[in-house]
């Protein structure tokens, strides 16, 4: 008893602003279409120096990152970290997609002249934790956290449905409301849901 009381204790705390934030973008996830959001567009054109353009060369492998002189430009001139991202690399055309929570970018650069073009959408901080809530181009350290976040919070509803069974001798009222949260969602879900 002592160690399922420790066990529920512990994931509960563990999950509980965790547990808050999931429940509020639930909600406006939910509302999605009544949130107004007004997206900010950030449009950039630039001109690769020509030294840095004869870098520029199609590789064996058509998702590979840029060059890095070319990367190390481009990071000092632009709102964004390009890193050693791979991009794709077609005839005449280099196109990189960065999406993240809540906004989206792209670059493309034209091989031939240097020519540069680079868009960035923010759609808001609702977007971005909308986002965050749905796991959606957060990268692998988020994903992380939600798979150990779900895992505590198993923890936490088990343990807690074993020590609601150990003091239902004491609470009539326990195996009823147990069993609305099932039925509840259950019947909405067949009668409503098509």
């Amino acid at each position: 008893m002592r160690t399922l009381r420790q066990w529920h204790w512990i994931s509960s705390a563990v999950c509980l602003i965790g547990m808050l934030l999931f429940t509020v973008t639930g909600l406006t996830l939910n509302h999605a279409s009544r949130i107004e959001a007004k997206p900010t567009v950030t449009h950039l054109t630039l001109q690769l120096p020509p030294a840095l353009t004869d870098e520029l060369s199609i590789p064996d492998d058509d998702k590979a990152p840029l060059p890095a002189a070319v990367s190390a430009w481009l990071e000092q001139r632009l709102p964004t970290s390009i890193g050693r991202r791979p991009g794709e690399w077609s005839e005449g055309e280099f196109y990189l997609s960065m999406p993240g929570p809540g906004s989206d970018a792209w670059l493309s650069i034209d091989l031939e002249t240097g020519f540069i073009e680079y868009e960035r959408t923010e759609r808001g901080w609702v977007s971005h934790f909308n986002d965050l809530h749905k796991g959606r181009n957060t990268g692998p350290a988020w994903q992380w956290f939600i798979d150990i976040f779900a895992v505590a919070c198993l923890v936490s509803c088990i343990t807690g449905l074993l020590l609601l069974q150990m003091h239902a001798g004491q609470r009539w009222i326990t195996w009823p409301l147990l069993g609305l949260g099932l039925i509840v969602p259950l019947l909405i879900a067949l009668i409503f849901i098509h």
